[in-house]
């Protein structure tokens, strides 16, 4: 394949083949290369996936990637842009920075520590928040937070994860966390798991739910639910008629803009299939991606 290669620390998180599906596939449970890129647009699209594996397993011939092709953090449009660098200590999950036109900008999960990438994040305007949407995707909060002088959020149903956090959020309630953004408790793939909606536009749905290029439509991950998924369809039937938004952007799984009519009705559904479904043990390699 033009002598690029997937190497053996692959672990199936989909990150790489969220950016560039039609030159990554998957295969026996790993990534694989399904052809080499044939332009400029195309390779462009894989070194952002090469940037993006939390293991750096997207590798070319020579061995190392073109630096100068690290597109992150990088723009889905003009309010938010995702970070890439994902970390292992967060199982590769995907971070986001939400732009507001006076300038000020909010992460939302954090990619792995770079203090390169966190001045280029900064170079967008200051960062006055990290949202942590759960445990899982604590990892780095701290850290993000100091460099950038940001507050730290997280639930206390979580906050043993980040237990020096300067934002709690309590209770089942929704809290304004800023202008135009609203924090939306949902416990369920861990006690303390949030979403973050923005400007009626954005839905930061950290493990909750995600869009599945398998299945075509909003999904939960109900085998690796650490919590309940009794309360995580307790927490959707709760809160599905509170949130009309156009972008799904998860932590884990793919991203997703609809009308947000369109939207609306597939959260519905999924609610309801949800409803139906009972415990099960812990299974990575069941979710549908």
């Amino acid at each position: 394949m033009d002598g690029w290669y997937v190497d053996d620390r692959c672990t199936n998180c989909d990150v790489a083949r969220q950016f560039a599906p039609d030159l990554i596939g998957e295969a026996d449970g790993k990534s694989r290369i399904l052809r080499p890129p044939r332009d400029a647009a195309e390779n462009r699209r894989l070194h952002a996936a090469v940037f993006a594996c939390p293991t750096r397993s997207i590798r070319p011939a020579s061995g190392q990637p073109d630096r100068a092709l690290d597109p992150f953090p990088m723009a889905l449009d003009d309010g938010v842009l995702i970070c890439g660098h994902n970390a292992t200590r967060t199982a590769g999950a995907n971070s986001y920075l939400l732009r507001w036109p006076s300038g000020t900008t909010m992460m939302i999960d954090t990619p792995r520590w770079s203090r390169a990438l966190a001045e280029r994040c900064t170079a967008r305007g200051p960062v006055t928040d990290v949202l942590l949407t759960h445990r899982d995707h604590a990892a780095h909060g701290r850290r993000y937070a100091d460099h950038f002088g940001a507050r730290l959020w997280i639930h206390e149903g979580d906050l043993d994860a980040a237990p020096d956090a300067d934002r709690v959020v309590r209770g089942l309630e929704p809290v304004e966390v800023g202008a135009g953004v609203t924090v939306h408790p949902l416990p369920g793939h861990t006690q303390g798991s949030v979403l973050y909606l923005a400007d009626d536009r954005y839905c930061f749905s950290g493990d909750s739910f995600y869009w599945s290029r398998g299945t075509g439509d909003l999904e939960v991950a109900e085998s690796v639910t650490w919590y309940s998924i009794e309360e995580l369809a307790a927490s959707l039937a709760r809160t599905a008629g509170r949130l009309r938004f156009e972008w799904v952007l998860p932590g884990h799984g793919d991203r997703r803009r609809l009308p947000a009519d369109e939207m609306s009705r597939r959260l519905g559904l999924l609610t309801e299939r949800v409803r139906q479904l009972r415990p099960q043990p812990i299974d990575f390699t069941a979710v549908r991606w």
